[in-house]
């Protein structure tokens, strides 16, 4: 790949992770789960603590693209979003593959009468990128956790 390839590639793939968070947020399932490859595995089993197992546990591990909206949907459908991605770290590893690492940010505020109110947490998602039908989707993503404050 020429420079000018890869930095198009980048540039894709930072449009399309600004997709998934937009999509989540606006609460787009379908737009959502489209940011994904049908075979998309993603990892959240960080999100469950202890009782997630350890390294065998398959609790937060969700397969396939529109299994993952629908988990993401059943879990934060009714809770008011705002997700951030920064300071991305993307190695094009091949004209159809790419991995990268994105800090983020996020602010949840549940319902009225829910057992949490507001959720402010930092981390990183760790992800795997495969260019389908020229464009650019998420392939496998892990969600890992450096603080969470709940209010």
């Amino acid at each position: 790949m020429d420079d000018a390839a890869r930095l198009l590639a980048v540039e894709d793939i930072k449009q399309l992770k600004a997709r998934y968070f937009r999509c989540m947020d606006t609460k787009d399932w379908d737009g959502f789960a489209d940011q994904f490859t049908t075979d998309a595995v993603m990892d959240v089993s960080g999100e469950m603590g202890d009782e997630a197992g350890g390294e065998a546990s398959e609790l937060g591990i969700t397969r396939g693209n529109q299994a993952i909206a629908d988990f993401v949907r059943n879990a934060i459908g009714d809770v008011v979003t705002v997700h951030h991605g920064h300071m991305p770290e993307i190695d094009v590893t091949s004209p159809t593959a790419a991995t990268g690492v994105w800090s983020m940010e996020d602010m949840l505020r549940w319902p009225d009468g829910a057992p949490l109110g507001e959720m402010h947490g930092y981390g990183h998602y760790h992800e795997e990128y495969e260019k389908q039908d020229g464009r650019w989707r998420i392939s496998k993503l892990r969600l890992t956790r450096l603080r969470v404050d709940f209010a």
